[in-house]
């Protein structure tokens, strides 16, 4: 039977080498197939057990199958799908006030992803600054090795050239500075830039935290010049540092702010939160999106949103993240050659790898998912840890315990 007609499709055996065959090869995924989830454990095709320590990349913050997010999903995809831009709906407008409520913010325009939402941040910077300044007004300032998304904008602003190769030209008035150095940030912004965007935290550079020094002065240097500050918060927002969202921890506001990930724990669901003033640029006709906003996305996401802030959730996970640095720093001091330092913020924590392994951050990951734990990498030099924020003591035990097997394994090696 030709194969673009067999009706038996949806039950057709699928494995790893599928990928191969049918799939761009824009990923390589593990050999292993995830086929189930529930909370931080997974199994895969084989009915192997993990541990997730990645949360699909801080993205599935409550755990995999969270109840309280499969029950309200159930019932808003028996009650309403999708309406054109052309309608709102109740979920949006509910969304819409809780975000608000809950941060600087006056507006949110909501779309399907990070990069849509650090789109959004940055043609509103470039849109005000040219109604308000002129058009002369319109360089970014971002950092290197920061990530701010794959559309040919966002991955021109993101500082990492290897991102960029191939994609030429690419969009230009765009500068990087190096992350966390004030003198390089005061050089670099004039007047003529109308945005800086940074990552509080950076996740896919490494796992750096911000200084708050040099946060307030890129705060300071905006004020000076009028460019918009834009955090974006798509990886370290939505709890995962212990605050609701990082600028809160730092005490640094932004004039936009950029969300996804976590906020739909799954379902692709992305934010950009501004001023009312700042959102008045965006007039009708001027941004959009098909599916942003839409009633199963948003309804997942205010559920995500009232779970995460309450002031309980965020105290355990700073409980959590104490825990879990003590285990990592533990690592450290017990394979020096492996392991040199623990950084990050909450439950975005790195592991930084030492002179003897340089490089081999990828073999690190490999050697653990062998022992059942799932972790990232953020580089070849840095092994990223991001469990859901559910993550309880007896979870961060066992992972610590997995590792510690995998790495003995590695140095015996």
């Amino acid at each position: 039977m030709n194969a673009k007609l067999d009706t038996t499709v949806t039950t057709r055996p699928v494995t790893r080498q599928t990928f191969d065959e049918v799939l761009v090869p824009t990923y390589a995924p593990a050999a292993m197939v995830p086929v189930r989830g529930s909370g931080l454990d997974l199994w895969d095709q084989e009915g192997k057990h993990y541990l997730d320590f990645t949360s699909g990349i801080a993205v599935a913050a409550l755990g995999h199958c969270n109840p309280i997010i499969v029950e309200a999903l159930t019932k808003q995809a028996n009650t309403l799908w999708h309406l054109g831009n052309g309608y709102t709906n109740q979920p949006v407008l509910r969304l819409g006030l809780a975000m608000t409520e809950a941060t600087f913010a006056d507006r949110a325009f909501f779309c399907n992803s990070g990069a849509e939402a650090n789109e959004a941040a940055l043609k509103l910077a470039r849109k005000y600054a040219h109604a308000k300044f002129g058009a002369h007004k319109s360089r970014i300032v971002s950092c290197l090795n920061s990530f701010h998304g794959r559309t040919l904008f966002t991955v021109s602003v993101g500082g990492q050239s290897k991102y960029t190769e191939g994609f030429e030209p690419l969009p230009p008035q765009l500068d990087h500075i190096p992350y966390n150095d004030i003198e390089a940030a005061r050089a670099a912004i004039g007047d003529d830039v109308c945005a800086v965007i940074v990552e509080p935290v950076q996740g896919e550079g490494g796992v750096m935290p911000g200084n708050p020094e040099y946060l307030k002065e890129l705060r300071a240097l905006c004020d000076k010049t009028g460019a918009l500050l834009i955090f974006d918060e798509v990886q370290c927002g939505m709890g995962r540092t212990g605050s609701l969202f990082a600028y809160q921890g730092y005490g640094v506001i932004p004039d936009v702010l950029t969300v996804a990930k976590a906020l739909g724990n799954g379902y692709p669901i992305g934010a950009m939160l501004t001023t009312d003033e700042l959102a008045k640029t965006l007039s009708v006709g001027t941004h959009g999106t098909t599916y942003g906003g839409n009633p199963l996305a948003t309804t997942v996401a205010l559920k995500v949103f009232e779970t995460i802030n309450q002031p309980a959730f965020l105290e355990r996970v700073k409980e959590a993240s104490e825990k879990l640095i003590a285990k990592l720093e533990g690592m450290v001091r017990d394979f020096p050659a492996v392991f040199s330092a623990v950084r990050g913020a909450g439950l975005l924590l790195g592991l930084v790898v030492a002179e003897p392994f340089k490089g081999r951050s990828k073999d690190i990951q490999r050697a653990a998912e062998a022992h059942g734990l799932m972790v990232l990498i953020a580089g070849t030099d840095v092994v990223r840890l991001a469990p859901a924020l559910i993550v309880s003591d007896a979870q961060i035990d066992e992972a610590d315990r997995l590792l510690r097997l995998a790495i003995a394994d590695l140095t015996k090696a």
